[in-house]
């Protein structure tokens, strides 16, 4: 048994005996009561320790949370705390969560009966992906009279995994059933047997296209026959994820740039392998590569979580054309390569000839993000010399920034230029669109 800690009515007590003493140091008919008092509290708190080591408290602690969790997400932790003693017991707990979380309801009371349990529950957040420990909890058991708090660590250590947001997974299933994507920024338009692939003939339609009408099956048949074709299906589409040290920033959000990121991958992944395509990443600028080949099983999305779950950004700075020249080694198909990102004026010198090498064979879409700062600094006021150099350093930054983007989109790249936190939605858009014009 851990040494005892005073509780908060052994505090006022003592405090009481303090102005108790006070006064019979004025007053000396108040002395022999003040000294009766002092010895009825002392043998109190004796007798009531005492009491607490003849009977100590057996309890155990049973933790109820989820081992996986989304990142930024807030999730209910369950302590359900078992008390195995004949005697029931009052205690404080507080459960030693990871340091990457942010809780709600921590420290709790609780009071479980003889033989019984009582529980309670607190909210935690993660903010980093990757194992997170949970340590056994700490509690302070009341003593019987309630004058001390015995400490004890009770409960199991237990591991939990972070992973990207797959809970936006679930809310796109859930808009995409109930046919409201647009309530998530999916903007669904209306089209009608526009694909690459045929797909069946069937009469022609009000609002069809003179293209699709099918003369041959016509002329047979006496009436307007149209062609129907559907999106072209087992495409590739392959994320190259940068690693480096700029998707550390975060523009004063809950999650980095490099946590969107990873968020939008996984939503724009699960949609790619709705219409039938296959999808696959590799990362670069990391510690070393992580890379899955394009694949279409049910299980690509839990092959995704576990393959970045732990993948951090590192201080490195991103070098495109090494990495692209280790995609090209490893694709042998044409593939969506889907470059996400975050550019400065000197990646030049790599990001070009990795451009020219990638489109070679691929139809390359770079992702780059946009800090929230250029924004500001473009509609800020100026009201003196400081606000003035910032706002011309500002803008001879965006000034570097969009040279830059301009030599993406002559390469021939398709490019994308969004805050992070509207990068999901912007692929998914992005990327359905590319399937309706029929460039991939």
């Amino acid at each position: 048994m851990k040494w005892p800690v005073p509780s908060r009515r052994m505090l006022w007590a003592a405090l009481a005996l303090l102005a108790f003493a006070v006064a019979a140091s004025w007053s000396k008919g108040l002395l022999a009561a003040w000294q009766v008092a002092l010895a009825i509290f002392a043998a109190a708190a004796l007798a009531d320790l005492a009491a607490a080591r003849a009977m100590p408290a057996q309890l155990e602690l049973e933790r109820l949370v989820a081992r996986s969790l989304p990142i930024g997400r807030w999730r209910d932790c369950v302590l359900r705390l078992h008390n195995r003693g004949r005697f029931a017991v009052r205690c404080e707990l507080y459960d030693h969560h990871p340091a990457a979380c942010e809780v709600e309801g921590l420290p709790m009371e609780l009071a479980p009966p003889p033989g019984g349990y009582a529980q309670a529950r607190y909210r935690l957040r993660a903010t980093e992906r990757g194992d997170l420990a949970l340590a056994p909890a700490a509690v302070r058991v009341a003593t019987p009279f309630g004058l001390w708090q015995i400490p004890a660590r009770i409960g199991p250590a237990q591991v939990l995994r972070c992973y990207p947001d797959f809970a936006e997974l679930a809310d796109y299933a859930l808009f995409a059933t109930e046919n409201r994507l647009s309530r998530i920024g999916v903007l669904q338009r209306r089209r009608r047997g526009e694909g690459l692939e045929f797909h069946q003939l069937r009469d022609f339609r009000e609002g069809d296209a003179p293209r699709q009408i099918d003369w041959k099956a016509t002329s047979r048949r006496g009436r307007l026959i149209a062609r129907e074709y559907e999106d072209e299906r087992d495409q590739h589409i392959v994320f190259l994820i940068d690693c480096g040290r700029r998707m550390m920033a975060r523009d004063g959000e809950a999650m980095s740039h490099f946590d969107q990121v990873l968020n939008a991958v996984l939503l724009l992944a699960y949609v790619a392998l709705r219409q039938g395509d296959s999808a696959g990443l590799m990362t670069f600028a990391g510690d070393a590569p992580r890379f899955v080949p394009p694949r279409k099983s049910r299980a690509t999305l839990n092959v995704f979580l576990n393959t970045l779950y732990d993948a951090q950004p590192t201080l490195r700075p991103p070098d495109y054309y090494a990495a692209a020249v280790d995609l090209a080694r490893r694709l042998k198909r044409r593939s969506l390569v889907v470059v996400l990102s975050n550019l400065r004026d000197e990646d030049e010198e790599t990001l070009y000839p990795a451009l020219a090498l990638l489109e070679k064979k691929h139809l390359v879409l770079f992702a780059n993000l946009r800090e929230a700062v250029i924004d500001e600094l473009r509609e800020a006021t100026v009201a003196n010399l400081e606000d003035a150099l910032k706002v011309s350093a500002g803008a001879a930054y965006e000034r570097d920034r969009d040279a830059t983007l301009r030599g993406i989109r002559s390469s021939g790249a398709i490019l994308m230029d969004t805050p992070p936190a509207e990068l999901a939605k912007s692929l998914v858009n992005r990327y359905l669109d590319l399937k309706r014009s029929g460039r991939f």
